[in-house]
């Protein structure tokens, strides 16, 4: 008896349960016509049904496997097997039928239709990203497409993409109310480029009226332009600070050797910059290697990269200390005259063996992209690394000099060198190890450098300078005087740019440094060193 009932509920389930609706032969046949205009007018209103058989067709359509016979019947084509999207009937490859083909204003309607379709997607990020598509290109014909969708939606971040999509489009009603309620949502977008079609609503044309007729709507209009403008200027303000603080991050990483070197030793290295050209072509090398040997390892080259480049950088600087620099000490026309020959003789070097074109070195996948804050500021994963990877780096030398034997002997060495040497400091084996270890710290910021450009042999020449003027700034031989150099020229830097450009603002920085140092000798922080003796 109960086996009885149960059949007798899935019946009465089937027969109350109505078939779904199919597509009208109407919407689908001008797909295969020749009117362009019947075509996009097809898609757009296939695109509204949201439903899975019209997701099928405009699918079909956007990677060409639609066809349609000499009959007009549009089919959709798959392994030569043919399917009528409007019967579901299977059938052979018909003779005669052609692809459809889809030129570029096609494919433009085509990604918006399927955008809306994926509208009602299972995954939120599928329907995030779907609404935002329709965002960039909603018409009024998408409009009870989204209603439909925004009534489902559960995320709050894609309602409120939707929501503002809606408002988008209501600006263009007849109804004076609605336009002025879509105005009054706008205000919280975080799109800028509704700000122009707002603008434009409020200007006046040349008989003195106004695109927008309504006084009241007008209004809204004017205190929504001021609600965006404001926000614009805060993204506008966050990305100056987050991009002077990445490049306050290369200054660091570039000044922090030079700090050792020229601070500590005395030393007017003109050849650090090129220890920062080494230090990427290291990265470029390890990142040849790990294309050729590991490839399914490719994304951490950039790990082996960082110890590969400290070894070889502080290779080559104990190099040059041993057997150029350590004749030099006291002189310091002489180590600079020298040092600007090295420089020379190590781009040239590289030139010879790479060649004097850019090679690329790519950004690891973990490294590539960037998550956007305050609906407008993309705030990139490379340069979030590379600032980590300062601090990271900043922390180590503090421990090395404070807290570890090399680092007693080098603060020693610096205080008082006769007397150091007096009580068994080995003080030429210090300033090899010291050279070395400024040298290593340069290579790190070329691992860094590598990873915002390309790599050439002129690379450090772009920032010996820069790191000059950080290392004065700080004072001469102080490790947080460089830090907090680095971070304030890095920052004004950005800030000046919008307003002076470019060359003008490394002037400027320039003239305001030089003031500095006229007032402020010793930089932010007292002169110590080896020329304090």
């Amino acid at each position: 008896m109960s086996r009885i009932l149960i059949l007798l509920a899935w019946a009465l389930f089937i027969v109350c349960t109505p078939a779904s609706a199919a597509l009208d032969p109407v919407l689908v046949k001008p797909l295969g016509g020749e009117d362009a205009d019947a075509r996009v007018e097809a898609i757009v209103k296939l695109g509204t049904l949201a439903t899975p058989e019209a997701f099928e067709i405009l699918n079909a359509l956007n990677e060409e496997r639609l066809y349609v016979t000499a009959e007009g019947r549009v089919l959709i084509v798959v392994d030569d097997k043919a399917t009528d999207p409007l019967t579901g009937e299977q059938l052979a490859f018909p003779e005669g039928a052609e692809s459809i083909t889809v030129n570029n204003r096609l494919r433009r309607e085509l990604e918006s239709a399927l955008a809306g379709l994926r509208l009602f997607a299972d995954d939120v990020k599928v329907r995030f990203k779907a609404a935002q598509e329709v965002q960039q290109n909603a018409t009024v014909a998408h409009l009870p497409m989204l209603e439909r969708a925004l009534a489902k939606e559960t995320d709050e971040r894609v309602r409120s993409v939707l929501d503002m999509a809606v408002a988008t489009i209501n600006l263009k009603s007849d109804d004076a109310g609605k336009r002025k309620l879509a105005v009054e949502r706008l205000a919280d977008t975080t799109n800028s480029s509704i700000r122009p079609v707002l603008a434009a609503m409020i200007e006046p044309k040349a008989d003195g009226s106004f695109a927008e007729p309504d006084a009241d709507v007008r209004a809204a209009v004017v205190q929504t332009l001021s609600r965006i403008d404001r926000h614009l200027k805060v993204i506008e303000w966050s990305g100056n600070l987050f991009y002077g603080l990445s490049l306050a991050s290369v200054l660091l990483l570039a000044a922090l050797g030079l700090a050792i070197t020229f601070g500590l030793m005395g030393i007017i290295n003109m050849a650090h910059g090129e220890l920062l050209m080494i230090g990427a072509y290291s990265t470029y090398l390890v990142q040849l290697t790990f294309r050729k040997w590991f490839p399914t390892h490719l994304d951490w080259y950039v790990v082996a990269a960082v110890p590969t480049a400290f070894i070889i950088t502080a290779a080559v600087g104990m190099l040059l200390e041993r057997t150029v620099i350590r004749w030099l000490y006291g002189r310091p026309l002489e180590t600079l005259l020298a040092t600007w020959g090295i420089s020379l003789v190590l781009m040239q070097t590289v030139r010879t063996i790479f060649g004097a074109q850019n090679v690329e070195v790519a950004n690891p996948s973990w490294m590539s992209g960037g998550v956007t804050v305050l609906g407008g500021l993309v705030l990139t994963y490379n340069r979030m690394v590379i600032i980590g990877f300062a601090i990271f780096v900043v922390a180590i030398v503090w421990a090395l000099l404070n807290r570890t034997r090399l680092g007693l002997f080098v603060r020693a060495v610096t205080q008082n060198r006769r007397m150091a040497d007096c009580v068994g400091v080995p003080t030429g084996r210090v300033d090899m190890l010291t050279f070395g270890l400024g040298s290593g710290i340069a290579g790190l910021g070329g691992v860094a450098l590598s990873q915002l450009g390309n790599v050439g042999p002129d690379l450090g020449q772009s920032y010996i300078v820069d790191s000059f003027l950080v290392v004065v700034l700080g004072g001469v031989g102080q490790l947080a005087g460089t830090v907090i150099a680095s971070i304030g020229l890095g920052e004004l830097n950005k800030f000046l740019e919008p307003y002076a450009g470019a060359v003008l603002a490394k002037i400027a920085i320039l003239v305001l440094v030089v003031l500095f140092i006229q007032k402020r000798p010793q930089g932010l922080f007292a002169l110590k060193g080896r020329s304090a003796d």
